[in-house]
């Protein structure tokens, strides 16, 4: 079967969707990241913390199964295709089905939306370890804040996948291939993404994206599941709303546990080790929006922590540096969120605190970013009082990640000018 060209002339591709791969961990781990401010003893809260009520992590293994997971088109377009990623993967994983349809409700799809996706032509691809593929363009009406399935059969047993843990959409796992069903029989329900690593849509030229790279808080852990909650997802309806610029999708690169320096077991590489794959390599990025560093200071405050895990806020600034660095390179401009109250975590202390405002005056005061979002100013409690604290409405039961109410207004301290040229 012969791929079909799209003329350069309809636009450019633009990545409207995307996600951040890492590697699941093994059963007996438990699954799931490690959520920051919880040690390594504290094994029952975190247990507690993340299986009430909800479907569970992501699972270890797949084997004769359809797995369909749902992703939100941020920006439209004419055409689309789906990234593939085995980036963290032991072995060569072979697909051989993959669809992509309109979302209806729970696992179905829209009667008439499905539509097969193909590698080079062919229905069949193999992902090769470590390899970022695309499917061939299909033409397709993506409209904005559109929820399209991709759904992907595996045939073979005992397959680990790459993933992407605190997904907060839900996805199902179907006994053999379902890839083209309205309905899933026998689904079995998480809140992972396996090998789904983006979505793409075929958009105008003057169309651009946003890159959000950063930690749990980007990633959107303890928000809401099924809610979109996450700031990305709230800037990018606010730029969907924005009648006088041209599309602006978001695309969410945050990972629960990650850190700007060091790699995080199951949590991912470090912002320095993925910037090419999760920024530089998505289509039509045009500016990224850096909001990590906090866990680069609590792991090393961490009980049991070795004195190598530490992190001065000397460190976080170098990395920050060689970011921004990179990002300049390609042509990318770079925005930097101050770091968030951390009163809140049972890790505070005051040295923690000098660190955290050590940070923050470098991010507002040294201009070496292209622009700064004071995400301290926007979500702190008001008054003088010490430790500095979010607003008791803008965060979540842990103390220290924001709500659904707190991302809100993260998102609406983006001045959305930034994003016009």
């Amino acid at each position: 079967m012969a791929t079909r060209t799209i003329p350069a002339s309809r636009g450019h591709w633009i990545a409207t969707w995307g996600t951040a791969q890492q590697l699941a961990r093994p059963a007996e781990s438990g699954g799931g990241p490690q959520m920051p401010g919880l040690p390594d003893d504290d094994a029952s809260a975190q247990d507690s913390a993340l299986q009430a009520d909800e479907p569970p992590w992501a699972p270890t293994k797949v084997g004769a199964q359809t797995v369909r997971m749902v992703a939100r088109a941020t920006a439209g377009g004419t055409a689309v295709r789906v990234a593939l990623s085995n980036s963290f993967g032991h072995a060569p994983v072979r697909i051989d089905a993959a669809w992509i349809a309109r979302h209806e409700r729970g696992s179905a799809i829209h009667a008439g939306s499905a539509r097969a996706l193909t590698f080079g032509g062919r229905a069949t691809v193999v992902l090769p370890t470590g390899a970022h593929i695309h499917s061939d363009p299909v033409e397709y009406d993506v409209p904005a804040q559109t929820d399209l399935v991709v759904s992907l059969h595996i045939p073979d047993e005992d397959v680990i996948p790459t993933t992407h843990e605190v997904g907060l959409r839900t996805a199902w796992l179907a006994p053999g291939d379902q890839t083209a069903a309205r309905n899933l029989r026998n689904a079995t329900a998480f809140q992972s993404y396996l090998w789904l690593a983006g979505v793409d849509v075929l958009a105008g030229s003057t169309a651009a994206t946003v890159v959000a790279i950063g930690d749990s808080v980007v990633d959107g852990m303890e928000t809401t599941p099924d809610a979109d909650a996450s700031w990305p997802s709230a800037l990018a309806r606010r730029l969907a709303a924005w009648e006088d610029v041209p599309p602006r999708a978001v695309i969410n690169m945050g990972i629960a546990g990650n850190r700007v320096l060091r790699e995080t077991d199951g949590m991912g590489a470090s912002a320095l080790a993925r910037f090419d794959r999760d920024v530089l390599a998505r289509p039509g990025v045009r500016w990224v929006v850096l909001s990590e560093g906090l866990n680069d200071m609590f792991f090393g405050f961490m009980p049991g922590m070795p004195q190598s895990e530490r992190a001065t806020a000397e460190d976080i600034i170098v990395g920050y540096r060689m970011l921004i660095g990179r990002a300049h390179l390609h042509g990318l401009r770079i925005i930097g969120c101050t770091l968030l109250p951390i009163g809140g975590t049972f890790l505070f202390t005051a040295e923690l605190e000098r660190m955290r405002q050590e940070v923050n005056r470098w991010i507002r005061g040294s201009g070496e970013f292209d622009a700064v979002v004071d995400l301290e100013a926007a979500t702190r409690a008001p008054g003088p009082a010490e430790p500095v604290r979010m607003r008791a409405e803008f965060v979540s039961a842990d103390g220290i990640h924001p709500s659904d109410a707190g991302q809100r207004a993260i998102a609406e301290a983006f001045d959305l000018e930034l994003f016009r040229e």
